[in-house]
């Protein structure tokens, strides 16, 4: 199975409806164990990205430059309505570019994103606006889409995604992670039945560094 994104480049230039699938591939996931919860590391072609990660600290880095297509961070191997901290910096200008709470849902199957801070390319644009929803001091912008035989978490499927888009962009802070859940709830997020859950950063073109902790 190999990762693969909606487009290279900026994809609003070719027109895509949705952000680019970030998948977790078997071999490219470690378990971990983390005194402080943490026992998940995402590390989809970390190598392109000179990741870098401590799970007794909680922190990952990563820089890229030029076309990349990448999903690392730190997290859980089961997901929840969890309050993540965060804090670090992130640097994306003019880049295709994610920081956010990143995982999936089984059943449904569902990819989901709560994007804190992104580069040049909106998540949301192009996909369906499903109104916006107020949280840890800002307000999201919601939207979902649907991606049809693309990878996934499975292999080959059809799936759902939702995104929340921070209005005001941030590289430090704390996302509560139920408000989302539940404001989708109300769209068709199942809100249960979850796979993993990371805070990541995510580029597929451009040039950007990131360095976080996550807790």
């Amino acid at each position: 199975m190999k990762f693969t994104t909606a487009a290279a480049g900026l994809m609003a230039a070719i027109g895509a409806f949705a952000a680019p699938v970030a998948i977790a591939e078997p071999e490219a996931e470690l378990e971990v164990r983390n005194p402080g919860g943490i026992n998940y590391v995402q590390n989809y072609n970390g190598n392109v990205a000179q990741f870098k990660y401590s799970e007794s600290a909680g922190t990952f880095s990563a820089k890229w430059n030029g076309n990349t297509d990448f999903v690392v961070g730190l997290g859980w191997s089961t997901g929840s309505a969890r309050a993540i901290t965060f804090s670090g910096s992130y640097s994306a200008a003019g880049s295709g570019s994610y920081l956010s709470v990143y995982g999936w849902l089984n059943s449904p199957q569902t990819e989901y994103y709560i994007t804190e801070s992104y580069g040049s390319y909106n998540p949301c644009s192009g996909a369906t606006s499903l109104g916006s929803v107020t949280s840890d001091g800002s307000s999201y912008q919601v939207c979902t889409d649907t991606r049809t035989n693309q990878p996934s978490i499975t292999g080959t499927s059809t799936f759902k995604q939702f995104f929340s888009v921070r209005a005001s962009k941030r590289s430090s802070g704390t996302v509560t992670t139920g408000n989302h859940f539940k404001y989708w709830a109300t769209k068709g997020f199942g809100n249960g039945n979850f796979n993993f859950q990371v805070f990541a950063a995510e580029a597929f073109s451009g040039s950007g560094s990131a360095s976080i902790t996550v807790s």
